[in-house]
């Protein structure tokens, strides 16, 4: 037994875990580096917090949700089940009277925080008995218990209850009732439960995450309803999110259960992205490759990763959903989750577990102890085996009955000293599958029992019917081999509950490998693969020999865990990860750009005199051809096309004499020739180091005596790894060479990408003055200094040099899709940055290259001097395919950097802060002032500035 602490400890525990808890809450600036500390230290804060939930259950022990002397049966029901599909079912009830005023708070503390539970099915089973009359009945299940145990939460449940109510009265009077069990009903009429209940998650999603597949039969019928039903399973969500929205107050926490909610997270989020929701399975999550078969995949993924918080019971499960994350949807993966564009959804484990106390304490009462008498002089002189069991395909009921038949074929002294108890609740009893399942378990029964039984004794006893909670511990109790031979579980809760029962007999515990409780009870039970019949049977002989000090030694490890990792553990765990889980994401809120108010950047547009339009070209000017719901054309996705609907706004912009745009890519020339070759504009290839006017001719910005000799070795290497790793391919410019795997198996490709780096840093590029960009599935290897930050000063001084300037420039919108590393540009034009060693802003006289006196033009940037009148700029001719030295010298660096320092281009703004936009697309961690979601914002913004815009 834990060591109770003193009410000095606890009160000290509880005032630091407040102190916490307001720090971490705070919003104020002020705060920030408070919170900050306490994330650092979030392990030491869970465990403090976990002492004190232990120290408070020690201190003031909820007896009230102990009780095990009330009289319940054992339902097949429970609260999340397709009429029992929930791995939980068999634990025990918990009295009406304490689930409707439990959480009550008596001693004048502040109020508890609310904690909305949303299921598909109520924990309270409703029955009408007149036109406004109910009868309710609480229902078995795990998760009843579990909450229960949450004494610092208000818990209220959002679920269907089961029942068809089309009438108002109804609906008013069965809310009413309800209402005083702290229950909130979803009316679900009688075609949303067959398509949404019976159709998309009994007959699709609950054998698909069971490895069953998709329906074999009548698939031309099942492929053509599919999209209906899955219809009918978003609109159910939706009304599922109704109702949480109509009771949501500010500061609840949002609970979505299993597979019937999915959905849920995104229509919550939609609505009020601030709410905190979690989302747990109680189902196994299939591997990746059988999720990818689902019609609906990614539209469900990207729902459920709406939440903040993803809980399965085992950490395969959580790494099959992140695994399904980074193959379909192309995420990327991490320790903690799934991260998209800085939005990180925590995906971990948390195994349920059971109310332990209420089975140990159920052992002490005279009607138990009644059964257990009974069991015993019934069964005297014979091992008593035990199965408890759904009778479902994934139970594996054939697979345990077969293997029992194997060993007494090979054991023949065993026969009649041996007997298999297995209780097979019927489920699901109008489907033909489980009808074909309960004929094929009475004929082997049948059989077995014909060929070894005698006309007093047969080696099975099989009951297709449930027990009651008194009746189930006793047999638990007599029993000496559980077999639990599950083809595929989430959990099985079964063998916790056989553990807990087990502290006088000491009990062997077979357990299937595939079931969720092997990762929790493995090291203490016998795994075995129920496929594998002859292991099980070998495995059945190793039990009923087992010497009684290794049965004793596996039984307290097994009775340890089941008595410390509890239901209500569970819940209190998850319920503490979700909140510290929203603290942080709103730590990461902070670090995120705003999005773009467009209307503030239209009026300063208006307002200014001489604007300057800098566009990214990949993923912010090109036509989107990844849109969700498409499948991913790589052949087209590789030819980049400017934006169809961006054709006329941008020669409007172009024609505008107050507009100056500069089309600033890393793609090469050839590209933006085919795309912007008809437009009055400014084009900067290869991250600024190739400009050229639509109307002139190109000219390179690189410094003289570039060394490019690293070329051929890092374009072998590349060339090496592209062979190797299918849908990979490799681009070779003038400057850079790019690797890209974005089509490549998305874990095969991070492995090529890595062996690469590292090939490349011990060989090619030692000692080569050459930088290594890791864009999110791409390797480029690009010269030192080459970044559109670095070029875009020397661009502005080239359009100066060009007499393309006339004023101050007074307005700057820089929006684009850029790499971390070329995110330089936003930072070189913002005002209050300086960037070089003089930071007083200085005005400088330039010669006007229209009117001959010089203007006076200020830089709010950076101190600059004049314009270089020799710029490093050298025009191309049509011949000269690559103007750059392959010499073997090494001065070529520092000449780079001097002509850089001059800052020729900074001192044509005269730019204020309120002028000033950058905007990164699509990236949420960036460096740019705002933020635009994807190009269609950019097709919209730069239309509406078309509008504005006065033809020349």
């Amino acid at each position: 037994m834990m060591k109770v602490k003193s009410f000095e400890e606890i009160d000290i525990l509880q005032k630091d875990l407040a102190e916490l808890q307001a720090t971490r809450m705070s919003g104020t600036k002020n705060s920030y580096n408070s919170v900050t500390a306490v994330l650092r230290t979030r392990l030491e804060r869970l465990l403090r917090e976990r002492e004190l939930r232990k120290s408070n259950r020690s201190v003031q022990p909820n007896e009230e949700f102990r009780d095990g002397n009330r009289e319940t049966d054992f339902s097949v029901d429970s609260q999340f089940s397709t009429e029992g599909d929930e791995e939980e079912f068999f634990e025990g009830t918990t009295p009406t009277a304490a689930f409707s005023d439990g959480n009550e708070r008596q001693d004048g503390q502040r109020p508890k925080q609310r904690l909305l539970v949303v299921a598909n099915r109520l924990p309270v089973s409703a029955v009408r008995r007149g036109e406004d009359t109910w009868q309710l009945e609480v229902s078995v299940g795990g998760l009843v218990s579990a909450l229960l145990g949450l004494n610092e939460f208000e818990a209220r449940w959002i679920g269907w209850a089961g029942v068809n109510v089309p009438d108002e009265i109804g609906q008013r009077s069965l809310t009413k009732a309800l209402a005083e069990k702290r229950c909130i009903p979803v009316f679900l009429d009688e075609e949303i439960v067959h398509q949404y209940y019976n159709g998309y998650c009994n007959n699709i999603l609950w054998p698909l995450f069971h490895y069953l597949g998709l329906p074999q039969e009548d698939r031309l019928a099942t492929t053509r309803s599919f999209q209906s039903q899955f219809d009918a399973y978003k609109r159910a969500n939706q009304m599922f999110a109704d109702v949480v929205n109509e009771h949501y107050e500010e500061g609840d926490f949002v609970w979505c259960h299993d597979y019937h909610l999915m959905y849920l997270p995104k229509c919550l989020k939609e609505h009020n992205n601030k709410m905190k929701v979690g989302w747990f399975l109680h189902t196994p999550f299939p591997s990746s490759e059988i999720h990818r078969t689902l019609p609906s995949r990614s539209e469900l993924l990207r729902s459920v990763l709406a939440a903040d918080l993803v809980g399965f019971h085992t950490y395969d499960y959580a790494r099959h959903f992140v695994s399904a994350c980074t193959r379909i949807l192309g995420l990327e993966g991490t320790p903690e989750g799934v991260e998209d564009q800085g939005k990180l959804t925590r995906v971990a484990a948390f195994p349920i577990g059971i109310d332990s106390v209420r089975f140990i304490r159920a052992l002490e009462l005279p009607q138990v102890k009644a059964h257990v008498k009974e069991l015993k002089e019934r069964f005297s002189g014979r091992k008593v085996m035990l199965g408890v069991d759904r009778l479902d395909m994934i139970k594996g009921i054939p697979q345990k009955i077969l293997a029992f038949e194997k060993f007494l074929e090979e054991n023949p002294n065993w026969r009649d000293k041996v007997v298999l108890l297995q209780i097979a609740v019927p489920t699901r009893t109008d489907v033909p599958e489980y009808q074909k399942l309960t004929c094929q378990v009475h004929e082997i029964v049948g059989r077995i029992n014909g060929r070894f039984g005698t006309l007093t004794t047969v080696p099975i006893h099989h009951l297709d019917r449930s027990l009651d909670f008194h009746a189930l511990c006793a047999l638990y109790s007599v029993t000496d081999v559980a077999l639990v031979t599950s083809l595929r579980d989430g959990m099985n809760l079964v063998s916790y509950e056989y553990v807990a029962c087990q502290d006088e007999k000491k009990g062997v515990l077979i357990l299937s490998e595939f079931a969720g409780a092997a990762q929790s009870l493995g090291a203490g039970a016998i795994l075995v693969n129920p496929w594998n019949v002859t292991e099980v049977a070998t495995s059945i002989g190793y039990a009923l020999n087992m010497p009684a000090d290794e049965r004793e030694k596996r039984h307290h490890h097994n009775f340890m865990h089941v008595t410390t990792h509890t239901s209500q553990e569970w819940a209190e765990t998850f319920v503490s990860e979700l909140n510290d889980t929203v603290v942080e994401a709103q730590m990461r809120i902070r670090q995120i750009p705003p999005l773009l108010q467009t209307k503030d950047a239209l009026e300063r547009y208006m307002q200014s005199n001489n604007r300057l339009l800098i566009l990214g070209f990949n993923a912010t000017l090109t036509e989107p051809v990844d849109a969700p719901g498409r499948r991913v054309d790589q052949f087209k996705e590789m030819e980049v096309k400017l934006h169809p609907d961006l054709k006329q706004p941008l020669k409007n912009l172009c024609n505008d004499p107050k507009t100056t745009i500069v089309v600033l890519s890393g793609s090469n020339r050839e590209v933006l020739d085919k795309n912007f070759g008809g437009y009055n504009m400014w084009l900067a290839a290869e991250h600024g180091m190739f400009l050229r006017r639509t109307k002139g001719e190109w000219m390179t910005t690189m410094p003289e005596n570039l060394h490019m000799d690293w070329v051929d070795s890092v374009k072998h290497v590349f060339e090496y790894f592209t062979e190797r790793t299918p849908r990979s391919h490799f681009e070779q410019r003038e400057t850079s060479l790019v690797w890209n795997y974005k089509y490549a198996d998305v874990e095969f490709g991070r492995l090529q990408a890595k062996d690469m780096l590292q090939h490349l840093w011990t060989g090619p590029i030692s000692n080569a003055s050459v930088e290594v960009v890791q864009g999110g599935r791409s390797v480029e290897v690009r010269a030192v200094g080459v970044t559109k930050g670095a070029a875009i000063d020397r661009i502005l001084g080239e359009i100066v040099h060009n007499k393309d300037v006339n004023a101050p420039i007074d307005y700057v919108l820089c929006i684009g899709h850029f790499l971390s590393k070329d995110e330089d540009i936003y930072t070189f034009f913002e005002p209050e940055l300086p960037c070089g060693p003089s930071a007083a802003a200085v005005r400088t006289n330039i010669p006007n290259p229209v009117n001959g006196p010089a203007l006076n033009l200020a830089t709010g940037k950076c101190g600059s001097s004049a314009y270089c009148n020799n710029p490093p700029n050298r025009p191309l001719s049509a011949s000269d395919g690559r103007t750059v030295n392959n010499g073997n010298g090494n001065t070529w660096w520092p000449a780079m950097r001097d002509r850089m320092a001059v800052h020729e281009g900074s001192s044509v703004l005269d730019l204020k802060s309120d002028n000033y936009f950058s905007c990164a697309v699509g990236r949420n961690r960036s460096s740019a002032r705002y933020l635009l979601g994807s190009s269609a914002d950019v097709v919209y913004l730069l239309k509406e500035l078309a509008a504005l815009s006065s033809p020349s």
